[in-house]
């Protein structure tokens, strides 16, 4: 039964494609037979040599006023006879773009019939099948609609112009019209641009590299980001040059292994090049390079042109003196409005033009390793989990690859290399470390261990929300990781920042505002594209970290690059690959986030330095923070100092067993014990963090068998050394030492009285009268303090005799017609006793 349904269905399929088929090849026919005894006009193909870029696209700034780019402005176009062109451009574009066009009539039947078939079973107009000649009638006779009559009359003219145009004619019109990048067109142009020759002294590898261009000029652009690719296209036009025998065996070999060098980019009227052509790319991609080339689009960028100059500038300077001073001899920033993800600048090196340093590759889009740039990402998984910025981890030197022993060494029968014990920045294994000093201070082995807690997949699935892009396969970086073992770019590092300034909404990167027609209609406009990549309180939590000055005190200095003073909420996170070929530093404020990279191209090392990206970063943000409102982070709720959360995870490494008692009597403490006589008493039992949680759940219960983690054998070892040499520099407590007694001097019969004076509740006070207010009080204890509170609001305090407290009422914001007021007194062990007046106001 089954072998008899198989057999109907493929009859029904054939059946189908046959139809199809069918009428593809009529409506082919019967197209090509209309148009092309129609009334379609031969244009005077003499003034292909006349011929100029009719539309030209710009590229503005956001204000849509100043011009970065003109793609046709000062076009370069020189019209070359076929004779003077050289037989290896000739037979390259031919190899490459119409290995047939010697052979066909203007078009490739069998191409077309392909395209159809696809463009009909597809339901979309997706594919043409063009030859040379089709491409020479679609880039200078038509319009660039997407129709199936447009294409008809492609086909239809194509077969008239090979009628009245010999084959070199035409391949002449095609090589002195095509495109290879920027305002240069025609292979006169781009011989003389790239090479510095005329065409006919190109070499077969040169050549080989223009005609691989004209497919896609930007992308295939020999000084952007696509070299690799271009370079796999040029050995694609050889292979097809042999395999039609245009070149021998030889000549293959040789262009293959031809060491081929580009002149230097020219300068040709453009700002803020790296941008411009991220922008180009990214329309070309979208509405195609003939859209782009000729379609005279207007195109409104999200760059902010005097802090583009500004950065620039910065940059340029920096990246000299790190040149002579740290041998970095390039850098680039990025920065973003993190509100929008508009793009506000993008520096892609310290000068487009300057070929030493390979200065057009574009550095902000380069994939590099972030170092430690990347552990924020980390300590937000662990923070998510349960894990805080109070959470103490042990900063020991640790070898975390099971195959090694304790010291680093491989095992017997394992491999040496697949050790793993990272070393911290200043060589300094200090012990017991909370999580927000370690990453203030960006302690390596106390991040890899917070790796290893909040889970490698978690970690990279959490960046990835943030926007970077680049991670694959979790477990090709290991804990490597935490050291910034992936690579990623400036610009989505940027990005993933500026999701920590929005309190975990990220905002996609964009460099677009609008972009309009020749005829002025609206193709594309901004608009945002958000989604919560992290809990609000997550990303709250790690600007508070980034942001405190003492916590990184102890490497970068009370006054570092980082530090913008009490009254400026700036975070910031510097990042250095252990190699030294990476610096970066990443930073944000609520309104702005900046990255900046320092290194170079070539991948060579530079000199150990932790702030040669800080210093470029901290200029250009006090640039542009003068330009912005000075607004702060929003405070983290804190939530985990409290007895319920386990002492390891607040910050308490001593042990897990706490008591608490009442400072004043040396008792344990009752619940009239005042908070401010409280204290904890930890029963010395020092451990791992393995030891008291689960890192799966790491706010569970305590694991029954810790050594269940394969890790926690390791880390327990260090841990005891470390405790065994360190013991006597803490103070210990055992279970005597521990009160047995309760608290009897906060109890009910010590409580105070009071009421309050100066207040008479049966009158109504002025908006601005002047009241004293003081405690007719009487305890056990002596008065020592009071606090005044207007409608719960707390306006100041009291601390010598006679304890009176005075103020105006028109001083409080809050007032109201029946306004609250009221006085907390506390004695001199804490004791503290409240009372309340309800006051009329005449408002």
């Amino acid at each position: 039964m089954y072998i008899i349904m198989a057999k109907q269905q493929k009859f029904k399929t054939f059946i189908k494609n046959g139809v199809l088929f069918g009428i593809s090849v009529g409506f082919i026919a019967t197209a090509i037979v209309i148009f092309s005894f129609g009334a379609s006009k031969i244009p005077d193909f003499e003034s292909f040599d006349e011929r100029k870029v009719a539309r030209s696209t710009k590229i503005y700034d956001r204000t849509g006023e100043i011009v970065l780019f003109n793609i046709h402005e000062d076009i370069k176009r020189t019209v070359l006879p076929f004779e003077e062109m050289g037989v290896y451009i000739k037979n390259a574009s031919v190899a490459i773009e119409d290995s047939e066009f010697y052979n066909h009539r203007g078009i490739r039947p069998k191409a077309i019939l392909r395209a159809v078939w696809v463009n009909l079973t597809s339901g979309q107009l997706k594919q043409g099948g063009s030859t040379i000649t089709q491409q020479i009638v679609k880039n200078t006779l038509l319009t660039r609609e997407k129709t199936i009559v447009r294409k008809l009359k492609e086909w239809s003219l194509s077969l008239k112009i090979e009628q009245v145009m010999t084959k070199e004619e035409i391949l002449g019109i095609y090589l002195n019209e095509a495109p290879y990048g920027g305002n240069i067109y025609g292979i006169q142009e781009a011989s003389n641009s790239f090479f510095g020759v005329d065409p006919v002294d190109l070499t077969l590898a040169q050549a080989s590299y223009l005609a691989g261009i004209p497919k896609a000029p930007t992308f295939f652009s020999p000084y952007g980001k696509n070299t690799d690719k271009l370079e796999a296209r040029k050995n694609t036009v050889l292979k097809r040059m042999f395999d039609l025998e245009f070149i021998t065996q030889e000549e293959l070999e040789s262009a293959l292994n031809e060491k081929v060098e580009f002149q230097p980019p020219q300068q040709f009227g453009i700002q803020a090049p790296h941008f411009v052509f991220f922008v180009r790319e990214y329309l070309e991609n979208k509405y195609g390079k003939d859209v782009v080339e000729q379609g005279g689009l207007k195109v409104i960028t999200s760059l902010d042109f005097d802090l583009q100059q500004k950065a620039e500038e910065i940059v340029l300077r920096h990246a000299l003196k790190n040149e002579a001073d740290w041998d970095a001899s390039n850098a680039g920033l990025v920065a973003i409005d993190p509100k929008t993800g508009q793009i506000l600048t993008m520096v892609g090196s310290r000068n487009y033009f300057d070929e030493e340093i390979d200065g057009n590759f574009n550095i902000a889009v380069a994939e590099r390793q972030p170092g430690s740039s990347f552990k924020p990402f980390i300590y937000a998984t662990a923070y998510n989990k349960g894990y805080t910025p109070d959470t103490v981890l042990f900063n020991l030197r640790t070898e975390f690859q099971l195959t090694c022993d304790i010291h680093g060494n491989a095992l017997p029968g394992q491999d040496q290399e697949e050790c793993y014990s990272p070393s911290n920045f200043n060589d300094v294994y200090s012990g017991p470390i909370t999580t927000r000093d370690a990453l203030g201070q960006s302690v390596n082995v106390a991040s890899v261990k917070l790796l290893y807690l909040a889970g490698l997949n978690d970690s990279v699935k959490t960046a990835k929300n943030m926007g970077i892009k680049t991670l694959g396969d979790p477990n090709t970086y290991g804990l490597t990781l935490a050291l910034g073992g992936g690579e990623v770019s400036l610009l989505d590092m940027t990005s993933a920042y500026s999701t920590f300034a929005t309190g975990g909404i990220h905002h996609d990167f964009k460099s677009i505002l609008l972009v309009e027609d020749s005829e002025g209609n609206v193709l594309e406009q901004y608009r945002d594209t958000s989604q919560r990549a992290l809990p609000k309180n997550t990303a709250l939590l790690i600007s508070d970290v980034l942001s405190d000055n003492e916590a990184r005190t102890p490497l970068f200095g009370a006054n570092s690059f980082m530090y913008f003073g009490e009254n400026r909420d700036v975070a910031g996170k510097t990042g250095t690959t252990n190699d030294n070929r990476d610096a970066w530093m990443l930073g944000y404020s609520p309104n702005i986030a900046v990255g900046v990279w320092s290194g170079n191209n070539d991948n060579s090392p530079m000199k150990k330095g932790s702030s040669i990206s800080g210093r470029l970063w901290r200029e250009f943000m006090d640039v542009a923070l003068a330009k912005l409102p000075n607004e702060q982070f929003e405070s983290p709720i804190i939530t985990y100092d409290t007895p319920d959360t386990k002492p390891i995870l607040r910050g308490i490494w001593q042990g897990n067993d706490i008591v608490t008692i009442d400072t004043v009597s040396g008792k344990l403490a009752t619940e009239l014990t005042p908070k401010e006589t409280l204290k904890e008493l930890v029963i010395t039992n020092v451990h791992s963090i393995l030891y008291w949680i689960d890192k799966k759940n790491p706010t569970g219960d305590i694991p029954t068998d810790p050594f269940v983690d394969k890790q926690t054998e390791r880390w327990e070892e260090l841990v005891a050394n470390w405790w065994q040499a360190n013991a006597s520099l803490n103070n210990t407590i055992d279970e005597s030492d521990i009160p047995t007694e309760f608290d009897d001097v906060h109890t009910i019969e010590n409580q105070p009285i009071a009421s309050i004076v100066g207040i008479d509740e049966s009158r109504i006070y002025n908006q601005n009268e002047q009241i004293t207010l003081s405690l007719d009080y009487s305890g056990a204890f002596p008065l020592q303090k009071i606090d005044v509170f207007v409608n719960n609001t707390y306006v100041g305090s009291d601390s010598t005799l006679p304890y009176n407290y005075t103020f105006n009422l028109s001083d409080i914001n809050n007032i109201t017609s029946a306004t609250q007021i009221k006085i907390v007194g506390f004695d001199s062990i804490f004791n503290n006793v409240s009372n309340t007046s309800v006051v009329q106001v005449n408002i």
